[in-house]
C-alpha cells in the first residue's frame, strides 16, 4: 500500500473559533485531507456559514455554539461531539480574542481578565476535556490523539501595550509541554503554533494603517500578510499519523518575519 499519512479518513478533528480566520482556515484543510470537523465559535450565524462551506467537501460536520470561557459549555459541548461523532481524534485550541490599551500602565483589570478568561482559562478546558477523552480510549484499548493550541509570536517578542495577550500566548506554550510529558503514555501528542502577522479580524486596523504597511510588513521576508490558508498544511500535519512522533514542539509561521 502506498504511503498515506496525510489522508485522515475516519478521523475527527475539533477546532475551536474555527468559524473564521486562522481557526477556518485549518478547518477547512482538515476536512479536504478527509477528517470529520467540529468547529466551536461563539457566533452561531458564522458558525452556520462555515458549516455550509465545509459540507461542500464531504465529510461530516458539527458546528456548536461555545464560549470556551465558560467552563460548563466546554464540558457539556465536549460530550457532545464525542456522543455525535463517536470519537475525536485532535483537538486545536484555537479561540481567543485580543486585547490591548494605550499603555501597560493604563491597562485595567477587567480587560486583563477578560482576555485571561477567554485565551488562556477557555483554552485550559479545551485540552483538559480533550485529554480525559483520549486517556479514557487510550485505557479501552485505542490510544492516540493530538491537542493543539495556537499560541501568538507575541508570546517570544516583547508586545507593547499588549502585556495581557502577550501573557496568555506565552502561558499555553508551558501548558501544552506539560500535557505533552504527562500524556504520551497514552500514546496523545501536544504541540503548539505561533502564528505571525496574519490577515484576520483581529489584525483588520493594523491592516488598514499605512504606517504598518510601510513599516511592520516590508519586514516579512515574504512581503505580505499570511493567510488563514497558510495553517492548512500545519493542522494536517498534526492531525496525521505523519506526527506520530513529533510532541512538545513549538511552530513559528510568520513568513520569516521573527528571524529577520
Amino acid at each position: 500500500m502506498a504511503y498515506q499519512p496525510f489522508n485522515l479518513a475516519g478521523k475527527v478533528a475539533l477546532i475551536t473559533g474555527g468559524n473564521r480566520g486562522i481557526g477556518f482556515g485549518m478547518a477547512e484543510a482538515l476536512a479536504q485531507a478527509g477528517a470529520d470537523v467540529v468547529i466551536w465559535g461563539s457566533n452561531a450565524e458564522r458558525n452556520l456559514e462555515a458549516e455550509g462551506k465545509l459540507n461542500a467537501h464531504g465529510v461530516r460536520v458539527l458546528a456548536q455554539k461555545v464560549d470556551v470561557s465558560i467552563e460548563h459549555e466546554v464540558v457539556d459541548a465536549m460530550a457532545e461531539a464525542v456522543a455525535a461523532m463517536g470519537r475525536v481524534d485532535t483537538v486545536i485550541a484555537n479561540a481567543g480574542i485580543g486585547f490591548g490599551a494605550p499603555s501597560f500602565a493604563e491597562m485595567t483589570i477587567d480587560g486583563w481578565r477578560r482576555v485571561m478568561a477567554v485565551n488562556l482559562e477557555g483554552a485550559f478546558f479545551t485540552c483538559r476535556e480533550a485529554c480525559k477523552h483520549m486517556i479514557e480510549r487510550a485505557k479501552s484499548g485505542d490510544p492516540g490523539g493530538s491537542i493543539v493550541v495556537t499560541s501568538s509570536l507575541s508570546a517570544i517578542s516583547g508586545a507593547a501595550r499588549n502585556e495581557a495577550y502577550a501573557a496568555t500566548k506565552g502561558a499555553v506554550i508551558s501548558m501544552i509541554k506539560g500535557i505533552a510529558v504527562e500524556h504520551a503514555r497514552y500514546g496523545v501528542r501536544a504541540n503548539v503554533i505561533l502564528p505571525g502577522w496574519i490577515a484576520t479580524d483581529m489584525t483588520a486596523g493594523a491592516q488598514e494603517s499605512k504606517a504598518f504597511a510601510e513599516k511592520v510588513i516590508p519586514r516579512v521576508p515574504f512581503r505580505r500578510w499570511g493567510q488563514p490558508e497558510d495553517f492548512g498544511g500545519i493542522a494536517v500535519y498534526l492531525a496525521s499519523d505523519a506526527a506520530s512522533y513529533h510532541s512538545g514542539d513549538s511552530f513559528i509561521i510568520d513568513g520569516g518575519y521573527s528571524i529577520f
